[in-house]
């Protein structure tokens, strides 16, 4: 599947993508009456390099890359991933979540550690201890889960 850099005009793609998981409220600490602006500054921010998984002109994932931290943190990157619901299943965040670990190396990052994966999020927790993160620490009850109450937000880490 094909991954390339994001432009200004995929936005409107990312949106219909990111406006659903946020409604949700079960993945992303974003608010859940959150509004576009609210999306986009914690999706695609100037300091963020976007990516887009698509098939056939039809955009079906994102990923951003950054650096976890500026200055002497600035070697760790920081990645985040969203697959639009109807592309579930097939394999997106893993394609993107590969590319991210091959760009991040090549970029000379020395490691990308995801600051927030919520623990109930199971099949993101499995997928990502398979392309090799451990699960560093897990902060009790950090998310306010809407169906399920409060329930425990993990770091992970995997270094390249």
């Amino acid at each position: 599947m094909p991954i390339r850099p994001a432009t200004e005009a995929d936005w409107p793609h990312l949106w219909a993508i990111i406006e659903p998981i946020m409604r949700d409220g079960e993945t992303f600490a974003l608010p859940r009456d959150g509004d576009e602006a609210v999306a986009r500054a914690y999706f695609a921010s100037p300091e963020k390099v976007n990516f887009v998984a698509e098939e056939d002109g039809v955009i079906l994932g994102a990923s951003y890359v950054r650096a976890n931290q500026q200055g002497g943190g600035s070697h760790i990157a920081n990645c985040g991933y969203m697959t639009a619901p109807a592309a579930r299943g097939r394999g997106i965040a893993r394609a993107l979540c590969a590319h991210s670990i091959d760009y991040c190396r090549d970029q000379g990052f020395k490691g990308i550690q995801f600051n927030f994966v919520v623990s109930t999020n199971e099949p993101a927790v499995h997928l990502w201890k398979s392309l090799g993160f451990d699960i560093l620490t897990r902060l009790p009850k950090a998310f306010h889960h809407p169906v399920l109450g409060y329930v425990d937000g993990l770091v992970m880490y995997r270094a390249l």
